[in-house]
């Protein structure tokens, strides 16, 4: 099966990076919107007509099932979009369940994108966890432009990430959950950060065991690379270009490094 894999950016490689491994007999197509980048800053109108017109041009190439691999995406235009598509479409959760479920009545802190984190989609998630007195949010915008740019290790990223976490009593937390694909690059910095008991999670595997549950495709008994090439485009443009395919592959190593770090 055609699968294609969908954000604003860079940050849902994050998401098929895990899928490849376990799906290594299906074509995957990444669709990153270059052009509009960051989503986070955009009006809720302006990213559900951005991610319109992304999936007409995907299901126009013959995609079986569109995963958005965005979380501002899916909390703006997911709903909207399985109205009007009828492919299997997958959108992200912020992993805020699993950390109940492994640390019941601790507290966790959720981080997003600023539209994520103000948006009924991730409110909803608290009220119907019953987690309001457990579960905190916090933006951390500047982290999609660091990570777009591949600014992945730097005395600005750290000084930013200390600024923005320095005010929390991190003794009262579990986890720390990452409710945005482009913040996965990131985690070597927070883990420096983070006192050594607060767990880094994320919803990719979540999102891709979704995947399958709702196509019924075949997993990998073990976690190996696709063989099969991946198809990438920016904003409707297949990448041809072997500085961008270098950067692409740039991303794809870095969350080699980054997946066994929680």
């Amino acid at each position: 099966m055609k699968l294609a894999f969908f954000d604003s950016g860079m940050g849902g490689l994050s998401v098929l990076h895990h899928a490849m491994k376990i799906l290594p007999s299906e074509e995957f197509i990444f669709f990153a919107d270059e052009d509009n980048v960051p989503y986070g800053t955009k009006s809720p109108e302006e990213v559900l007509r951005f991610v319109d017109e992304a999936f007409q041009f995907l299901i126009a190439q013959g995609v079986g099932a569109i995963v958005v691999a965005c979380n501002t995406a899916t909390s703006v235009a997911v709903g909207a979009m399985r109205k009007k598509y009828s492919l299997p479409i997958i959108g992200m959760e912020p992993a805020l369940k699993l950390a109940l479920d492994t640390f019941p009545n601790r507290k966790v802190l959720v981080t997003a994108t600023a539209i994520t984190i103000t948006g009924k989609k991730i409110h909803r998630l608290i009220e119907r966890l019953d987690a309001s007195d457990l579960a905190e949010l916090r933006a951390l915008p500047r982290l999609v432009e660091f990570a777009e740019r591949q600014e992945f290790q730097s005395a600005a990223v750290e000084e930013y990430l200390r600024g923005e976490l320095s005010a929390y009593a991190w003794e009262e937390f579990s986890s720390l959950v990452l409710g945005c694909t482009h913040f996965n690059y990131f985690k070597d910095t927070l883990r420096k950060i983070l006192p050594a008991h607060v767990k880094i999670l994320d919803g990719n595997a979540g999102t891709v065991n979704e995947l399958i549950r709702r196509t019924h495709l075949q997993t990998a008994k073990t976690l190996v690379p696709s063989p099969l090439s991946l198809v990438p485009y920016y904003s409707c443009r297949r990448v041809t270009d072997a500085t961008e395919l270098a950067r692409l592959e740039t991303f794809l190593r870095r969350l080699d490094d980054m997946e066994a770090i929680e």
